[in-house]
């Protein structure tokens, strides 16, 4: 009944669920993604994984390294690698900053979800992450189990 209600205008084809425990989440951006026509058919099977993806500056441009796009079964002999380093689409600015982000505060570029937007175009959140230590994660359960405690006392009392 709390659980969000997905929203129409896009359909997610991969999300980093793992990324908001292990991360403090700072600044999110919208970026596209250079992809072959196979991976885009694979995407929108809905099998992609990011879980172990990052994003890194190579050359003045952001790649997302260690995502998996499984290859797509009708594509035979012209099918794309799996683990191959991806274009991120950004401006130059925001390239700039969070490259900076990276090497003066030791932040991580983590990607959240891919998507395709109301255009079919496919899209990847990508955010600013601080890595949380175990005491950190440890505090967030607790925290999140007293809530869910609490909100099932107060249902049942009234």
């Amino acid at each position: 009944m709390n659980a969000k209600a997905p929203n129409p205008r896009y359909k997610i084809a991969a999300e980093n669920r793992k990324a908001r425990h292990n991360y403090e989440i700072g600044e999110t951006f919208e970026a596209g993604i250079a992809l072959a026509g196979t991976e885009v058919k694979s995407l929108r099977l809905g099998k992609a994984t990011i879980g172990e993806a990052y994003a890194a500056e190579y050359g003045g441009e952001l790649f997302l390294y260690n995502s998996y796009i499984p290859e797509y079964l009708q594509a035979n002999r012209f099918n794309h690698e799996t683990r191959r380093p991806r274009k991120l689409l950004l401006h130059k600015n925001q390239i700039n900053k969070l490259a900076g982000a990276v090497t003066r505060e030791g932040l991580t570029v983590v990607p959240l979800k891919i998507y395709f937007n109301e255009q079919g175009r496919a899209k990847v959140e990508i955010a600013l992450a601080r890595g949380k230590k175990l005491h950190d994660k440890r505090e967030a359960d607790k925290e999140r189990t007293w809530n869910r405690d609490k909100s099932r006392i107060m249902r049942d009392r009234g």
